[in-house]
């Protein structure tokens, strides 16, 4: 018989935060496990930042670019490489922004992409999140998942070449030469 591992609410995960047990360690917390994070090299590193600036210029103050920074949902807390919320007025002090705040999540993915693809994905449809795009460094491409239905995305795009449009702010739009240039 396999032992029963311990599930972490947000509550217990925010209080171990707090008591400054994980401060010297990169974890996010995914369907109650707390999970190492895998450090990023220079490229998934580099290609996050012009993505990132690529949205905030395209963006403006429509709505905010987060990176690397916690969305709180039911029983996760990840830390999506990019996370494009609502520009609530206010920054997000008292809380992190949560699923409904979340217009797109990105992962920037090499070796983390099996999961990326599977168990971050349906974690990210569950909570109602509208589009979810996995920048594949491997292939140079970009997944985008749109249409959450529950346990996973009603759409699956793959983009090899040419432009991505983000569905809520449609004149945004993305050219993968400028991500992989």
């Amino acid at each position: 018989m396999s032992p029963t591992l311990a599930k972490w609410s947000i509550a217990d995960y925010h209080r171990i935060i707090e008591a400054g047990i994980l401060d010297d360690r990169r974890v996010e917390l995914i369907e109650g496990d707390i999970v190492e994070m895998v450090p990023e090299s220079a490229e998934h590193a580099g290609r996050g930042e012009i993505l990132a600036m690529l949205l905030r210029r395209r963006l403006g103050d429509r709505a905010w670019v987060r990176e690397a920074r916690p969305i709180t949902l039911a029983n996760s807390e990840p830390e999506p490489d990019i996370a494009v919320v609502d520009a609530c007025g206010v920054p997000y002090v008292d809380r992190h922004p949560s699923a409904g705040d979340v217009f797109l999540a990105i992962e920037i993915s090499n070796t983390t992409l099996r999961g990326d693809l599977t168990r971050k994905r349906d974690l990210y449809a569950r909570a109602g999140i509208r589009e979810y795009w996995v920048v594949d460094l491997r292939d140079r491409r970009v997944v985008v998942f749109r249409e959450p239905d529950g346990e996973t995305y009603g759409q699956k795009q793959v983009f090899e070449s040419g432009t991505i449009a983000f569905t809520v702010f449609a004149d945004c739009r993305i050219q993968l030469g400028e991500i992989f240039a």
